[in-house]
């Protein structure tokens, strides 16, 4: 099917649905983008609780997690986070500054360095262990734990959807099928 067939489509079936009082697919889009705006201020807002005694952030909590299995170069944590390297390599200087982590030799790659996790980083993180998972069972208990497995399901498959639109980490085509663009158009509503 072309391009142009889908988009034709896929007007066709927005305006069918809304004939019959459902949500049109960009109206979805836009509800969707606006609570993932909304899941992600409120995610930072519990990390950075849960963290708190730990001596952490939330930022520094996200980059000690993605090398407690194994060092990482700062460009590989900014890219399976999905942000921007600069903003990895200033939290990892400062987790390295306060002794939470520290550089080491690449195998790999003379300049880009690994950061490793050190055992006091390491310790600060399991504090974070038992608030997490007592906020966890209470989230369960709201939503009951099907339905946290649900919505995060929805989620996973949401972000891969838009993975595979956006051409994500592979300079594909984004929305508007223009190479190297991404972003979410006609996003609605407030903070």
């Amino acid at each position: 099917m072309s391009e142009a067939a889908r988009e034709s489509e896929a007007a066709r079936a927005s305006e069918g649905a809304r004939a019959n009082g459902v949500p049109s697919a960009q109206e979805l889009l836009s509800r969707a983008a606006v609570t993932a705006f909304r899941l992600n201020e409120q995610f930072l807002s519990v990390a950075d609780e849960l963290a708190r005694p730990a001596g952490l952030t939330s930022a520094w909590w996200q980059v000690l997690g993605a090398v407690l299995v194994e060092p990482l170069p700062v460009a590989g944590i900014a890219r399976s986070m999905g942000i921007t390297r600069q903003s990895v390599q200033r939290i990892a200087d400062l987790l390295v500054e306060r002794g939470l982590a520290e550089y080491t030799e690449n195998p790999a790659h003379r300049r880009a360095k690994l950061l490793r996790v050190t055992d006091a980083g390491r310790r600060a993180v399991a504090r974070i262990g038992p608030p997490h998972a007592e906020f966890a069972a209470r989230l369960a208990g709201e939503l009951g734990v099907e339905g946290l497995s649900d919505a995060v399901g929805a989620l996973e498959r949401l972000s891969e959807a838009l993975d595979t639109l956006t051409g994500a980490d592979r300079g594909g085509s984004g929305p508007s099928g223009v190479q190297g663009v991404s972003g979410v158009q006609g996003v609605s509503g407030g903070s």
